[in-house]
């Protein structure tokens, strides 16, 4: 079966490998374009290594995307971690169309900060889906999902790196293997069920010193992956304790007043926290 995997980033990366190492034909690789002044895409060095041919479109929503895919003559595209708009006439340019994986147990938490807002939302269970793609968002039929449990300790980059990541790259083979077979269902989401949430900023996970028995634990869960986008897992243990003072990972910082906001402001070096307290935010 001849694929084409659209992706980037190291999930995209290990997908490709994943895909690689049993023998699959993998006949075109799409990914972002480079950005001057930044490393490559992992995902696009690993085509260039694999001798693939690489393809960064700006955009897929040109009257030649769809075209130029279909002159591949795939089977099945795998989307792995895209971001770009992709619209019909590409997703249905393979013979078999395109699977996507999303981390999120669709319907619920559509959008593209789904673990974020599922460790916010107090959810006792995230996962993953693999889905036909259409063109809303993230709303196509689903081939399968998988579960985790979401424990007290979990953050971003636990649940993702440790969890959904690996997790996903092995129902991406099996997706695969289904499509082959012929056995790939595509079963509709639920749309009463579903719910969606825009990207998690830093003014969605303010933290209220009312609500420190509860609310800042998924808060600061949902938002401790400081530097997902460059591959490095940072964590950060965060309290407050009876007086009002907000303990990082052991160190503790100036108190704070009931009642007043706090942002939490975590450096993507992974060197230090740092604290905004009162009506405005430091820059």
């Amino acid at each position: 079966m001849r694929i084409v995997v659209n992706g980037q980033q190291a999930f995209g990366a290990d997908v490709l490998k994943a895909l690689l190492e049993r023998g699959e034909d993998v006949v075109a690789v799409y990914c972002a374009p480079d950005k001057a002044g930044r490393p490559p895409d992992p995902l696009a060095e690993a085509a260039r290594e694999a001798g693939l041919e690489l393809r960064q479109p700006e955009s897929f929503e040109t009257e030649e995307a769809a075209a130029e895919l279909a002159g591949l003559e795939p089977d099945l595209m795998v989307m792995a971690f895209v971001i770009l708009k992709v619209p019909e006439a590409v997703l249905n340019a393979p013979t078999h169309g395109t699977i996507q994986y999303h981390p999120s147990l669709l319907p619920r938490h559509r959008g593209p900060s789904a673990i974020n807002w599922a460790i916010i939302h107090g959810d006792e269970k995230a996962g993953l889906a693999i889905f036909w793609p259409d063109d809303g968002l993230d709303t196509g039929p689903l081939l399968m999902t998988k579960e985790v449990e979401i424990t007290p300790d979990d953050t971003l980059g636990s649940l993702y790196f440790d969890k959904l990541f690996p997790l996903g790259v092995e129902a991406m083979l099996e997706s695969v293997d289904l499509v082959r077979e012929g056995r790939a269902p595509r079963i509709a989401q639920v749309e009463e069920d579903a719910t969606y949430e825009s990207w998690c900023r830093p003014e969605d996970v303010e933290i209220h010193s009312a609500l420190c028995a509860e609310a800042p634990s998924g808060m600061i869960g949902g938002t401790t992956q400081a530097a997902l986008f460059i591959g490095e897992r940072i964590e950060y243990q965060v309290e407050v304790d009876g007086q009002g003072v907000i303990v990082i990972n052991g160190e503790r910082h100036r108190p704070i007043e009931e009642g007043s906001k706090v942002w939490l402001k975590l450096r993507a070096d992974g060197h230090s926290a740092w604290l905004s307290n009162g009506s405005h935010k430091e820059e």
